[in-house]
C-alpha cells in the first residue's frame, strides 16, 4: 500500500502543470457550488444565504479572480516558459513549495470563512508568499533562458505581478483598509491581469496551434497588439477607478478592434472542424463578444444616462473568454502531457459548449427579457449550468494528472 501511496505521489508531482491543475480543477467545482448555494439561498428563500467571515458580495469575485485561474496559469506557464525559451525544465523542488502554498492557503482560507476571520488572514498570507515565489520560479527561468525574444514573458511577468498586488490589496482592504483597495483590487485583478495573461497567450499559441493543423496558414501576430492591450487595459482601470465609466470606451473600443481583427486573420471557421483548436478559437471569440459589449454599454450611458446591460458584458467575458480558454488550454496540455492523442471527445466537446452557453443565459439576466422576478432565477440557472459543465470535465480530465503517462515517458 505504502509503494502504491509513493507511486501515486510521484505521479502526481511529476510536473508543475499536474499539481497546479488539480488544485485548480478541485477550486473550479466548488467556488461554483459555493456560489449556487449562495444564489439559492438569495433568491428562492430554501435557506437563508450563508453566514460567512467575509461578506458575499467581496467572496465571490475575490475567489473568481484569484482563487481558480492562477493555479491553471501557473501550471500552463512553468511547462512552457521553458520551452518557449530554451530553458532548463523547472525541476520538482522548485514548484512543488509555490503550489503548496497556494493550496494551503485556499485551505486556511476557505476554513476560516466559517469559523474566524483570522485563518482568512493566514490564508491570504500563504496565497501571497504562494504566488511570490510562483513568480521567482518563473523569473529565474526568464533571467536564465537564453532566448532572445522575451517579449511575451515580459508582459506575462507583468500581469502576474499586478495579480499579485491585486491579493495584498484586498487583504490591505480586509484589514480594514480604505475601500479604494478592494475596489482597485477587483479592477486589477480582472482588467491587469486575468485579461492580460489570456490576451497574451492567447496571441501566442493560438495561431501557434493554427499552424500546426491547418494548412495552408498565414500566421498573424503582430507586435503592436500586446502594446495596444497594456494601453488599453490601463485606460480602463484608470477610468473605472475615477468613475468616468461614459468615457470607457475610449479604452475598450481598442480592446475591441484588436480581438476583432485577430478573430478575423486566426480563422475561426477553418478550425470549427477540429474540436480541439476550435476550443481555443471559440474562446477568442467571447473575448471579441465582451469587448463589444463594453463599447456599447459606455456608448450608451454617455448617449441615454442608462446603463445598458448591467453585468452582462464582464460576465461574458469572465464565462465566455476566461473559462473557455482556460479549459481549452488546459484540456490541450493535460491531453499532450498524458501522452494521449489531441482528440476531444463529446462529453469534453458538450462541456465546453456548455460554458457558451452558460455565457448566453448569463448575459441574458442583465436584458429586459424576463417578467419581473425572473431574471435572479435565470443567474441562479446559469451558475448552475456552469457547475453542471465544469463537474463532468474535471472528473474526465484529473485521473489523467494523477496517473502515469500513457507512452510511458517521463513527465
Amino acid at each position: 500500500m505504502n509503494d502504491t501511496r509513493f507511486g501515486t505521489w510521484h505521479h502526481f508531482t511529476a510536473a508543475p502543470h499536474r499539481v497546479m491543475f488539480v488544485s485548480g480543477m478541485l477550486q473550479l467545482p466548488l467556488t461554483l457550488v459555493y456560489w449556487a448555494i449562495e444564489l439559492t439561498g438569495r433568491h428562492t428563500g430554501l435557506w437563508s444565504p450563508l453566514a460567512t467571515q467575509v461578506p458575499g458580495f467581496a467572496l465571490h469575485p475575490f475567489l473568481m479572480l484569484y482563487g481558480v485561474f492562477p493555479f491553471f496559469m501557473f501550471g500552463f506557464l512553468m511547462t512552457t516558459y521553458p520551452r518557449w525559451m530554451g530553458g532548463e525544465p523547472i525541476p520538482r523542488h522548485l514548484y512543488l513549495p509555490p503550489w503548496a502554498l497556494l493550496s494551503t492557503g485556499i485551505l486556511f482560507f476557505y476554513a476560516g470563512l466559517f469559523s474566524d476571520g483570522t485563518l482568512v488572514t493566514i490564508g491570504l498570507l500563504l496565497l501571497l508568499a504562494g504566488w511570490g515565489l510562483a513568480l521567482l520560479t518563473l523569473w529565474r527561468v526568464y533571467r536564465t533562458a537564453p532566448a532572445a525574444d522575451k517579449h511575451y514573458e515580459s508582459w506575462l511577468n507583468a500581469a502576474l505581478l499586478a495579480g499579485w498586488a491585486g491579493i495584498a490589496a484586498w487583504l490591505t482592504w480586509w484589514l480594514g483598509g480604505p475601500t479604494w483597495l478592494y475596489r482597485l483590487s477587483l479592477v486589477a485583478g480582472f482588467w491587469l491581469f486575468l485579461i492580460p495573461v489570456l490576451v497574451t497567450v492567447g496571441h501566442r499559441m493560438i495561431p501557434y496551434f493554427s499552424d500546426c493543423v491547418l494548412r495552408p496558414y498565414r500566421r498573424v501576430q503582430p507586435a503592436w497588439s500586446l502594446p495596444l492591450m497594456g494601453l488599453a487595459v490601463a485606460a480602463h482601470v484608470l477610468l473605472t477607478l475615477t468613475g468616468q465609466w461614459v468615457w470607457r470606451f475610449v479604452a475598450d473600443l481598442p480592446l475591441a478592434f484588436l480581438a476583432l481583427h485577430h478573430l478575423w486573420h486566426w480563422g475561426l471557421p477553418r478550425s470549427l472542424g477540429i474540436r480541439l483548436l476550435a476550443m481555443l478559437h471559440i474562446a477568442w471569440a467571447w473575448f471579441a463578444i465582451g469587448m463589444v459589449l463594453f463599447v456599447i454599454q459606455s456608448l450608451g450611458l454617455l448617449l441615454t444616462g442608462h446603463w445598458w446591460l448591467g453585468h452582462g458584458p464582464q460576465h461574458v467575458l469572465a464565462i465566455g473568454f476566461i473559462t473557455s480558454l482556460t479549459i481549452g488550454m488546459a484540456t490541450r496540455v493535460t491531453l499532450g502531457h498524458s501522452g494521449r492523442p489531441f482528440d476531444v471527445d463529446r462529453l469534453t466537446w458538450a462541456c465546453f459548449l456548455g460554458i457558451s452557453a452558460t455565457a448566453l443565459l448569463r448575459l441574458s439576466a442583465e436584458l429586459p427579457l424576463w417578467p419581473p422576478g425572473v431574471a435572479n432565477h435565470v443567474n441562479l440557472a446559469a451558475a448552475v449550468l456552469w457547475l453542471a459543465c465544469l463537474v463532468p470535465w474535471t472528473l474526465r480530465y484529473m485521473p489523467m494528472l494523477l496517473t502515469p503517462r500513457v507512452d510511458g515517458r517521463a513527465g
